[in-house]
């Protein structure tokens, strides 16, 4: 059907000030919809506090209110403007609980204000602990065993049905907060009383522990003619237990069957119908790595930090596309603008692997234990794109900007002589930041695979992995002794063994202390060997149809698929991961400039890895490169 005429005047909530568990990634869905709804002829009411932001500038909304994003504010501007309707799945946990208070206080309801998007028994169905635990359980599917509590008292009742360890989960709140693991009696009661405390609603979900299975999430969409499509697959590297916005995770899944991905995604399908979300929906389950059974933990019933990454894994506008849905459109009348040809119904492919690593701070807050749970921690992250595994944790590792330029071998490891077994064991039992590096210690003294699953709960198939980079950067060191050096080798085996070593991830830092020269002198054997980087598209559909956007990652194959022209260019360096000190007001930076050089006849190119922000739009820019902001990553764009 087509869009609703009905409608004239749409109110959009943002997400507020960036915390940690909501960050610029609403900024990205928030600037989206504006554009979505804009080039429908809508007048889109932007409300928003953050003046850092892309969506607060004055052009992207029909009027925009930096105001407080509370029911207070947002009554007085719906007295003021009398939209038709109100879109709140676009800012983030923030948004959604502020459309839920505005329909439970009857304020939408006075103003003849309609809730779209999300209407407010599928917000409820999937914000109420026990409401889900009912819908999921109605389509035969299993939630751990849990309770509802409003007290310290009825917890304490609760533990004589739930064991020990306890998941503590409050409700309606964002990125974990007041979330917590209680491993006894004593510290339940402590716990219970901060996640009641941070609750909006005075409530905390007791639930049975599923620590240690594998955590799995489907990026799903849905039209209210319940046409779904599958977007996106992720896997945590990370077991249940830790945040998914703190683990490690790979797109597409990598570990599971086909039969047992079509199975979650046949049980998102229904989870989802049950629940009636419209718009795109983020689920996350837990499997027991042993047996295969299968738990729901939670559902989003709105863009979500998952959704920017699973948009920017794909190339699918997810937040564009629930806007257009949120109007009346379905899956088959919206067009990919990926593509320009075929229609939103079809579901992405992707012929690549994609890693999201996140970026921590522990050293500027000396009191804060180093040690990762239910309760979010990460202040920003860092998406990479390669062939295989292998290539995108090594690229991601350089993206962090912590100094790091790859999965060690870059000069800058610690001398693991000094390191005792007991000491990486406890770092590989213990969730924490830097759990990545101590596998690689694990295995740098001998730990097999196994011993470090048996530890860390992290599938295998993940540390095999990470041991095959180990195994040949060993290889490349006994080859580089025997050789003396490469500098003047001028053997196909050289040039093989360089080649392999690009493939699999390796940045020319990591070649030049393995090789023991200098950084520019691997560039330049590169170059002799003719060993330089293609790039290739992300296009929703593996290649199948030409993309019109220019949107763009590296890898060492044959094929190059990056136009080149003659026209007048600039690159742009984005700002990478979000930290303290640097956010989103330097994305906002980078837009502008962007725009600024189109005007003046510019070709833009944009560098920049993370996947939350308004300048990874492949939109925003000519080209975008989803790449590391290193010297060799950006020499190499410049050279095309």
């Amino acid at each position: 059907m087509p869009k609703r005429k009905d409608l004239k005047k749409i109110i959009i909530i943002g997400s507020g000030p960036i915390v940690i568990g909501q960050a610029c990634e609403f900024d990205y869905s928030g600037t989206q919809a504006c554009k979505a709804l804009k080039e429908e002829g809508y007048k889109a009411i932007l409300v928003n506090s953050n003046p850092a932001t892309i969506m607060t500038d004055p052009e992207f909304a029909y009027r925009t209110y930096i105001e407080p994003v509370n029911p207070e504010f947002v009554e007085k501007i719906i007295a003021k403007e009398r939209p038709d309707a109100l879109l709140p799945t676009m800012g983030g946990q923030s948004g959604l609980n502020l459309g839920a208070i505005l329909s439970e206080r009857g304020i939408l309801k006075k103003y003849g204000v309609e809730l779209i998007g999300a209407d407010y028994t599928a917000i409820a169905k999937a914000e109420d602990r026990l409401l889900f635990k009912e819908a999921v359980k109605k389509v035969g599917l299993e939630v751990p065993e849990s309770e509802y509590v409003d007290s310290v008292e009825k917890a304490i009742k609760a533990t004589e049905k739930i064991k020990f360890p306890i998941i503590i989960r409050p409700a309606f709140t964002l990125g974990g907060a007041g979330g917590s693991v209680a491993y006894n009696i004593e510290e339940f009661k402590d716990k219970v009383f901060l996640g009641l405390k941070e609750s909006p609603v005075n409530k905390v979900l007791l639930e049975e522990s599923v620590l240690g299975w594998k955590e799995y999430e489907l990026e799903l969409m849905r039209d209210h003619k319940d046409n779904v499509i599958l977007i996106c697959t992720i896997e945590n590297f990370d077991p249940m237990g830790v945040h998914t916005g703190d683990s490690i995770c790979a797109a597409p899944a990598q570990t599971f069957t086909a039969h047992e991905s079509q199975l979650l995604k046949d049980a998102g399908i229904d989870i989802m119908r049950e629940i009636g979300v419209n718009g795109g929906v983020n689920i996350q389950f837990a499997v027991d790595p042993k047996i295969g059974k299968v738990k729901v933990i939670e559902l989003n019933p709105r863009v979500s930090r998952s959704s920017a990454l699973a948009s920017k894994a794909t190339g699918f506008p997810i937040a564009r596309v629930a806007t257009k849905f949120a109007i009346g459109y379905t899956l088959d009348e919206v067009l990919n603008t990926m593509t320009k040809k075929t229609p939103a119904s079809s579901e992405p492919a992707v012929d690549y692997v994609v890693t999201k690593v996140a970026r921590f701070t522990f050293e500027k807050f000396k009191d804060t234990k180093d040690v990762l749970g239910t309760q979010m921690k990460a202040i920003g992250e860092v998406m990479s794109i390669g062939r295989t595994f292998k290539e995108s944790i090594q690229k991601a590792m350089r993206s962090l900007e912590i100094g790091r330029f790859g999965f060690g071998g870059d000069g800058k490891d610690p001398d693991i002589s000094k390191l005792s077994i007991e000491e990486i064991k406890n770092k590989l039992q213990e969730p924490n930041s830097q759990r990545l590096w101590y596998i690689r210690y694990g295995l740098e003294k001998g730990m097999s695979p196994e011993e470090i699953n048996d530890l860390s709960k992290i599938d295998t198939w993940f540390i095999y992995q990470l041991k095959e980079i180990v195994d040949y950067e060993y290889e490349m060191k006994k080859w580089a002794r025997k050789n003396k050096t490469i500098a003047k080798n001028k053997t196909k085996e050289a040039a093989t063994l360089i080649k392999r070593a690009k493939e699999e991830g390796f940045s020319d830092v990591q070649l030049s202390k393995i090789f023991n020269i200098q950084e520019n002198r691997i560039r330049d054997i590169r170059k002799k060997f003719k060993i330089n980087p293609v790039y290739k598209h992300l296009d929703t559909c593996a290649g199948e149809y030409e993309a019109s956007a220019q949107y763009l990652y590296s890898t060492y194959e044959e094929e190059n698929e990056n136009p080149v022209s003659n026209v007048k260019k600039t690159i742009i360096l984005g700002g990478g991961p979000n930290r303290i000190g640097q956010g989103i007001e330097f994305d906002y930076c980078c837009v502008h400039g962007v725009f600024a050089l189109r005007e003046e006849g510019h070709q833009v190119s944009m560098i920049n890895c993370n996947p939350e922000t308004v300048s990874t739009d492949y939109d925003t820019s000519d080209k975008l490169y989803f790449e590391p902001l290193t010297l060799e990553d950006v020499l190499s764009i410049a050279d095309e």
